[in-house]
């Protein structure tokens, strides 16, 4: 999918986890993340990746998904000089649109400041917050000892 200086693109040889790491070690969702885990979680996703002509990745985002029933946006980012062109929102959007996520019970997201973007896109807060529980471990990359790749 091509659009006046950028490309995107869900085939793995499209997706620059090196690239993608370098965004998501400071984000503040994921700081500190290892760069072996970041290459587990995208060849555990669906992907989409982002480019700029010329430039290589610029953009990113994956979903969690089981194809059939949920599904999990995150890891959502367009790097700071190619914002305010809406190409988060064609990213999201092209996700959306992506055949394996048709039909789906529940999408999901977690975010502290795009809640405009992603309702652009159909997405509200939790219906009911009360029933949702988590587990959230701030700071485990920066304070984790990495986990050994199993064969």
């Amino acid at each position: 999918m091509d659009r006046a200086g950028y490309r995107l693109g869900f085939a793995a040889e499209d997706i620059d986890a090196v690239a993608a790491h370098a965004f998501l070690t400071k984000a503040y969702w994921s700081e500190g993340i290892p760069l072996a885990t970041v290459q587990r979680a995208i060849a555990n996703s669906l992907c989409i990746a982002l480019h700029a002509d010329g430039q290589g990745q610029v953009g990113f985002a994956r979903v969690v998904t089981d194809r059939s029933t949920f599904a999990y946006l995150c890891d959502v980012y367009v790097l700071q000089a190619h914002r305010g062109q809406g190409l988060a929102d064609w990213m999201v959007q092209s996700l959306l649109a992506h055949p394996d996520l048709q039909g789906l019970r529940r999408f999901m997201l977690f975010t502290k400041d795009a809640h405009p973007l992603y309702a652009r896109h159909g997405f509200k807060p939790l219906a009911a917050p009360e029933r949702g529980m988590e587990v959230v471990r701030p700071g485990i990359y920066l304070t984790a000892t990495p986990r050994a790749d199993h064969a």
